[in-house]
């Protein structure tokens, strides 16, 4: 089975595939190298330069630029060249957008046309039922940090730390949870706050960041799913979420209420006095990894015989 992915080159794509040997499906490297690009599969020419290549389109996220015209139209080339369409419904909510409007009319395209619908969590399909009418198939999210990396031991020792994710993403909260964090965390005796600014650093770095500290504040304005929830959970880092989208079904999070006074101080006072260790088993986050990729290989082929 020839997948051409939309994106083609993310972590949550490449661990799709199973941890050892194959399970049938070869996932196209489509995206060029370099910064970020659309995909050219959302081109209705590549798809008709390459058709003969390909055997199913599975988009994930990376949509929200097109204009619901050019998105039917290119839904009616997948349909003129008999190539099914599976979504994964990651974001209801589009992180990098203050104005909903593009991502909305873009899921109006996309839910119904698709072959098979998925979905992260339980919450996020049901939305995706109460929106569309559209039964979303729930495979959770796989590791996101590579599983050797999973098997290295936490540091030990130290004062207790807390970061920060502070981006200039559309949904980031940082700047309102600044002031507040920085009394709670001054409250711990010998506690630390880290609160530089989330610069793109490589993945090896972003782990070490990550995986230094014991607490992560995710003060997310809006969201439906996180893939720093499941980096946090693969290196024993607490996660101390917003109350939006479905984070706390991905993984064990302690959540606050954005804009409630005290609700940040107080899950961060929590994880200081519980110290949990939420973290991955490698084994057991192999062992999903293979049930993802065989539960995306059966749905693909029903897609296909669809």
């Amino acid at each position: 089975m020839r997948v051409a992915s939309v994106p083609s080159d993310h972590v949550y794509v490449r661990h799709l595939s199973p941890v050892g040997g194959s399970d049938g499906v070869r996932r196209l490297p489509v995206d060029p190298p370099g910064p970020w690009r659309p995909s050219p599969v959302l081109e209705p020419t590549w798809l008709r330069a390459h058709a003969v290549d390909v055997d199913l389109v599975h988009v994930h996220f990376g949509f929200e630029h097109r204009p619901a015209r050019q998105l039917r139209t290119w839904v009616e080339v997948l349909d003129e060249l008999a190539l099914p369409l599976v979504l994964t419904v990651h974001d209801l909510v589009n992180p990098h957008l203050l104005d909903q409007t593009p991502q909305d009319v873009a899921l109006d395209v996309l839910v119904p046309a698709a072959h098979e619908v998925l979905t992260l969590t339980p919450g996020a399909a049901a939305e995706v039922q109460r929106r569309w009418a559209r039964t979303a198939t729930v495979v959770p999210h796989p590791h996101v940090v590579p599983l050797d990396r999973l098997a290295s031991a936490r540091p030990v020792g130290g004062p207790f730390t807390v970061d920060v994710h502070g981006s200039t993403r559309a949904n980031s909260g940082a700047h309102l949870v600044h002031d507040e964090l920085v009394r709670a965390v001054a409250d711990l005796p010998g506690a630390r706050l880290l609160a530089a600014p989330m610069r793109r650093v490589g993945d090896a770095e972003l782990w070490g960041r990550l995986s230094a500290v014991d607490v992560f504040v995710l003060p997310y304005l809006f969201g439906t799913h996180s893939g720093f929830v499941e980096a946090c959970h693969d290196l024993g880092t607490t996660v101390v979420a917003s109350r939006v989208g479905h984070l706390a079904e991905q993984q064990r999070v302690l959540s606050f209420d954005l804009g409630v006074p005290g609700s940040l101080t107080a899950a961060v006072h929590r994880a200081h006095a519980l110290r949990p260790r939420w973290q991955a088993e490698p084994g057991a986050r192999a062992a999903q990894r293979d049930t993802v990729a065989a539960r995306h290989a059966d749905l693909y082929a029903r897609a296909r015989a669809a």
